[in-house]
């Protein structure tokens, strides 16, 4: 996810640096132990995660969270879809996978405009061509979890697709799965 390097702004790194800001933020002692606890334990458990599947696991998820934010707005269909992707993908407990969306979308709500193509770039280099496909078919997953791909979501998984340097007609193979929930040809299928 994101984090601040002196004198260079904000940058790409680990999401293990907003664990270990959300560790700190958790052991304010006015907040009750009760209140903190079950989050407390998920985040010492991402801080095991081996720094490498971490990142990797933090731009997967930036990733769905700026397809899922392309219209402006995160249906519930689509965040229980992130859950459960991140949860399979990453191989994270259902309680881990449910905090690495909800940073993932905050992050892409705060700097969506400004890190989108760094954590994309950052994804494409850490990853095989296999793993990026399988990324494209999460991307059209969460965007169909309200069972209808707006142009502007599949112009953003364009966009990404793009982005990770994947073939064309690799892009139309996975996009024609999700061919009844893309709206522009339900449109077209109302007229």
């Amino acid at each position: 996810m994101l984090s601040l390097r002196a004198g260079t702004g904000v940058s790409l790194c680990s999401c293990m640096s907003i664990f270990s800001l959300l560790k700190k933020n958790l052991s304010d002692p006015g907040r009750a132990p009760s209140e903190t606890e079950t989050v407390r334990k998920i985040t010492q458990a991402l801080d095991r995660l081996e720094p490498e599947r971490a990142k990797y696991i933090a731009a997967f998820a930036y990733l769905l969270g700026r397809t899922a934010r392309a219209d402006l707005q995160i249906s519930q269909e689509e965040t229980a879809s992130m859950e459960r992707i991140v949860s399979d993908h990453g191989h994270l407990p259902e309680e881990q996978a449910i905090i690495v969306v909800q940073i993932a979308k905050a992050q892409n709500t705060l700097f969506g405009g400004t890190e989108n193509f760094l954590v994309t770039r950052e994804f494409r280099e850490r990853t095989g061509y296999a793993e990026r496909l399988a990324l494209l078919d999460c991307l059209f997953a969460v965007a169909a979890a309200d069972h209808s791909i707006s142009t502007i979501e599949d112009n953003e998984i364009s966009q990404i697709a793009d982005e990770l340097r994947i073939e064309h007609h690799d892009f139309i193979s996975v996009r024609s799965r999700y061919r009844d929930s893309l709206a522009v040809l339900q449109n077209s299928q109302k007229a």
